[in-house]
């Protein structure tokens, strides 16, 4: 067996029908580059551009989302505070709109029609039948332009177990609820909610029997994924420079630390009676949504994929969150009729959900690069939802924030407020540019945003 396999920039360890993709070791042994292209960004040695996408449902209470400065001097509002850490690493983008997620004629059905356009800034057909029709979605456009320069295009992550067919929303499909990447016009995404799934993806290799022979294998004997190529590991750590072999380290205790958390969940969902979660899921919703988090770093930070969404909640959702004080349902919620105790609750909602993002991107923040940089700074990561307050099913004004700095090509630390009604697709081109996958058009864009760089 080949010890050391090399995709561009990237040492893979083999062993049993697991494959563990490296971060960026500059004294790995090259073996070989795939491509012209490939051989090209390892000779530069620059790290890699990531694009993600994390979508929050029933919009935000914008009140304590928008900033009232513009520019760089703009103090972050309460829901935005917890962002404070990477607060140079943010831009607040004000004014965005889907008008797509409108009506225009097809009545009721926003929130399931938010979910649909967000990415796609397309009209979904509404139909609760096999017809179902949106668009191709942003994410899926950029991976199938550069995605074969990683081992997965794209991965596309939730903690909502969704449907493809039936009704979910005055008329509209249960595709469109629980789906914001799509292949095709006719074709989602749908995401992987299970923490370990996700992760048996990312590090195991070979067909489906394989993949599944070697996960029951490893459970079996309680194994770590790393057990199985730990003598390649030992073999490439000594032929690494004193750097490499910390930053080596260092990676290998991070996935072993995600493996004990999945496995803490395993045996969490094992004991409690009648419980239908998919095996491997955190029985609470902060410790699933840290987990897939951390997924998406460890695939970032490997070069495994390049581009990713993540479904925090899908739209509508109605998830009461008890462990900060809120007992009813979320969507619920939303339709406060402005009374103070329901917005001021989904409020707290709102600052939760900012709470955990803001914890990965910390954590992306101090995850350092080949050229020093930080992984938040190779990174353009979209947060926020195609609705902007649940009791009025507006599509203007959206909460939208673009955390990173793109590669050196974002501006952040800004507050931008663009005129009302500029399409959200505008972005989506930007960014297309920036990942090299470039769009005449997309979706009802009307050009390129301005103000990023």
């Amino acid at each position: 067996m080949n010890l050391f396999q090399q995709q561009p920039r990237r040492t893979f360890l083999r062993g049993l029908g697991t494959s563990i993709a490296l971060p960026f070791l500059a004294s790995a042994p090259a073996v070989r580059a795939l491509g012209a292209a490939g051989a090209q960004a390892a000779a530069s040695g620059k790290p890699p551009l990531r694009m993600a996408f994390v979508y929050i449902p029933n919009g935000a209470m914008m009140k304590h989302w928008t900033p009232k400065q513009t520019g760089d001097d703009f103090e972050l509002p309460r829901i935005l505070q917890p962002l404070a850490p990477v607060r140079d690493r943010l831009t607040v983008l004000s004014g965005l709109a889907h008008d797509k997620a409108r009506p225009n004629g097809d009545g009721a059905g926003d929130h399931a029609r938010a979910s649909a356009t967000f990415l796609t800034g397309c009209q979904a057909r509404k139909t609760q039948g096999a017809d179902i029709r949106v668009g191709v979605s942003v994410d899926q456009w950029a991976a199938q332009k550069v995605g074969n320069h990683t081992r997965f295009p794209s991965l596309e992550l939730g903690t909502d177990r969704g449907q493809l067919s039936g009704q979910c929303d005055s008329g509209y499909s249960c595709a469109y609820s629980f789906n914001v990447s799509w292949r095709s016009a006719s074709t989602p995404m749908p995401p992987e909610v299970d923490p370990k799934l996700a992760f048996d993806r990312l590090f195991t290799s070979g067909d489906a029997d394989e993949v599944a022979e070697v996960r029951a294998r490893r459970q079996a004997r309680r194994a770590s994924v790393l057990d199985f190529v730990l003598d390649d590991a030992k073999r490439l750590h000594g032929r690494l420079g004193r750097n490499d072999q910390h930053k080596l380290d260092e990676y290998m205790s991070a996935v072993r630390d995600v493996e004990r958390r999945i496995a803490s969940a395993d045996r969490v969902s094992a004991e409690l009676p009648d419980h239908t979660r998919p095996e491997g899921v955190p029985a609470e919703f902060a410790d699933h949504v840290k987990l897939m988090f951390e997924i998406l770093t460890l695939a970032f930070r490997t070069d495994s994929t390049r581009i990713a969404s993540f479904v925090m909640s899908h739209d509508g959702s109605n998830r009461p969150y008890p462990n900060i004080g809120v007992r009813e349902g979320h969507h619920d919620l939303s339709h406060h009729e402005s009374q103070a105790d329901k917005m001021e609750k989904i409020a707290k909602i709102n600052v939760f959900h900012m709470q955990l993002f803001a914890a990965w991107l910390k954590q992306l923040q101090e995850t350092r690069e080949s050229d020093g940089g930080s992984l938040l700074d190779h990174s353009m990561i979209v947060y926020g939802s195609a609705i902007e307050d649940g009791m009025s099913h507006a599509h203007h004004d959206l909460p939208v924030l673009l955390a990173g700095r793109g590669g050196g090509t974002i501006k952040s630390g800004r507050h931008v407020r663009y005129a009302k009604n500029t399409p959200m697709a505008n972005l989506f081109l930007s960014m297309l540019d920036r990942m090299g996958a470039p769009a005449e058009r997309f979706g009802d864009s009307t050009g390129r945003l301005d103000q990023l760089s």
